[in-house]
């Protein structure tokens, strides 16, 4: 028996298949008629596994009402038994008591196990029980002598727990329907009703019954409604803080690396470059062919390498003065193009691009954003050493109600391992082979995004390819003449010293979508001062006028 591809090969077997052979193409064929792998475990589950999961569901769904209506059943059985156990009671009469508690315990299974099932259903089947339950006392009152029966109590037990499960009106609804079925429980001789004022006074008491409980339910829903609100927002709350906590953590684990880099980059470099600048003099003295000329070669060749090296070290490590101004980001995209039109055609790489003419101007750095693209125009070549198709492409995006303009490149290489796509943008770490690259590519397309207020975003598929997405977010004109989150808020960024310095990354250019910019919505460390305090920026209610109700 061998499987081979997904496919069945056809047993050479010299006689008849045997039992073991048959099962496991019978084990086959099912699995592969079933069209998911929850299927599969599904079908495979042990019964008493399944059973258990039931088990745990339905006790995390039970309700005080729930436990309510198992204790009355329990009661009610064991309540009617004793009362014919004790009572003086006529042979017919118990034989139909017999049967009615039969009836109310068989109906009591049914609801049990349909609630067991159908925890979701919860409402139809107490809409189911109410009538059953009220059936059973209307028949039992009206076999124990209708309206002098000691049963008839057993409609204020009904109204009780409707009213506290369902609420007040339906608990009104209960005494309307539970003062009938008296009536009919009696055949309607209203001549034993006497004295009338008995009578009124029980139905009174339902309504007085029905009405404090079912305001207490309501009270006690919605007590319970904002109690899961609070805790989902208490849980929002830790996990926003987590996830700034992270970005805390590794915005200073950054600037320690970049410190750390920093000073040992300046102390390679000055003997690199006394080692550079011998090994050139040297090789322009010594004869060609010679063994001595191919050392010098190699040694000025590696020289090089080294200084690209400590070149993107320092880059990534020195706070670089960016010059943001109003650009066409496809003039910035097709001159990156452009500076690699020799390569793609060396490696048969071809490149598809698609440029929307229609985007704005946004604010950006020309050379740092060439840089980023470069870089990542660089990844891509080498992740397609056989050729393959390059796809570029600008458009226009909306996220987190924010519109972002955004570059896209696509390629058809190797792909990144889904593992190792978290730690791409950690300085020095790269999926090339020794020697092919410092590992601070992505990591310095980080930081300039970063400076610029952005966000980046990589998919990737082993096998199937890679694609960035690089965001640079866009504030109209129109959006930029509105009352600005400084001026809602009043957190004084503008006045303080240093604001023009980006101490606020929303000030001064993205007073209206300050939460995607500086807030908990950016890639990066959070600078909103408002943002901070509250730790969501959906808790801000400049964020609610500007997104929610749209009135500012």
């Amino acid at each position: 028996m061998n499987y081979n591809a997904g496919k069945l090969q056809p047993l050479n077997l010299p006689g008849r298949v045997s039992e073991t052979d048959f099962l496991y193409v019978l084990q086959f064929v099912i699995m592969k008629k079933m069209s998911s792998r929850s299927a599969v475990n599904s079908f495979l589950m042990d019964p008493s596994d399944k059973f258990k999961r039931l088990r745990d569901k339905a006790k995390n769904d039970l309700e005080i009402a729930d436990i309510a209506f198992i204790i009355l059943r329990v009661v009610v059985l064991i309540g009617g038994g004793a009362w014919l156990i004790f009572s003086e009671t006529p042979p017919e009469t118990i034989r139909y008591i017999n049967a009615l508690l039969m009836y109310f315990a068989a109906g009591s299974i049914c609801i049990f196990f349909s609630l067991f099932l159908f925890p979701h259903k919860e409402k139809i089947i107490y809409a189911i029980a109410l009538f059953f339950d009220l059936s059973f006392v209307t028949l039992l009152v009206y076999m124990t002598d209708g309206f002098d029966s000691p049963f008839s109590n057993g409609f204020y037990l009904m109204t009780a727990l409707y009213s506290f499960y369902y609420g007040t009106v339906t608990g009104i609804f209960v005494v309307v329907l539970s003062i009938m079925l008296y009536l009919a429980s009696g055949n309607f001789d209203f001549a034993r009703l006497h004295p009338w004022s008995d009578s009124a006074v029980r139905a009174v008491f339902l309504f007085l019954l029905a009405v404090p409980l079912g305001q207490l339910s309501g009270k006690l829903k919605k007590d319970k409604v904002k109690l899961e609100d609070l805790n989902r927002d208490l849980q929002d709350s830790m996990e926003a803080l987590s996830s700034l906590q992270s970005k805390v953590v590794q915005a200073e684990k950054l600037s320690a690396i970049g410190r750390l880099t920093a000073d040992i980059a300046h102390e390679i470099r000055n003997p690199l470059t006394s080692i550079g600048g011998f090994a050139r003099r040297l090789d322009k003295k010594l004869p060609e062919l010679t063994r001595e000329k191919e050392y010098t070669g190699f040694i000025i060749s590696e020289v090089n390498r080294l200084e690209r090296i400590l070149k993107d070290v320092l880059a990534f490590s020195r706070d670089v003065r960016f010059n943001l101004e109003d650009r066409d980001i496809n003039e910035t995209v097709k001159e990156a193009i452009k500076s690699f039109a020799d390569l793609f055609s060396e490696q048969e790489i071809k490149v598809e691009e698609t440029l929307d003419a229609s985007l704005p101007l946004i604010l950006h750095d020309k050379d740092q954003v060439r840089q980023a693209i470069n870089n990542l125009l660089s990844n891509a070549i080498d992740a397609m050493p056989m050729g393959g198709t390059l796809k570029i492409k600008t458009s226009m995006e909306e996220q987190h109600h924010v519109n972002y303009v955004v570059v896209e490149l696509a390629d058809t290489g190797v792909g990144i391992p889904r593992e190792k796509l978290d730690m791409i943008f950690e300085p020095f770490y790269t999926t090339k082979e020794i020697g092919r690259g410092t590992g601070l590519g992505l990591s310095l397309c980080k930081k300039i995004i970063d400076e610029h207020h952005g966000l980046i975003k990589i998919e990737s598929v082993p096998d199937n390819g890679t694609s960035v997405k690089l965001l640079f977010p866009y504030q109209c004109e129109e959006e930029s003449a509105k009352i600005k989150c400084w001026e809602f808020t009043r957190c004084g960024v503008e006045q303080a010293e240093g604001a023009a310095g980006m101490r606020c990354a929303a000030y001064p250019n993205y007073g209206r979508v300050c939460w995607a910019v500086a807030g908990t919505f950016c890639g990066k460390k959070v600078s909103g001062a408002i943002a901070q305090k509250l730790g969501n920026c959906q808790k801000c209610e400049f964020y609610k006028r500007v997104v929610m109700r749209k009135d500012l």
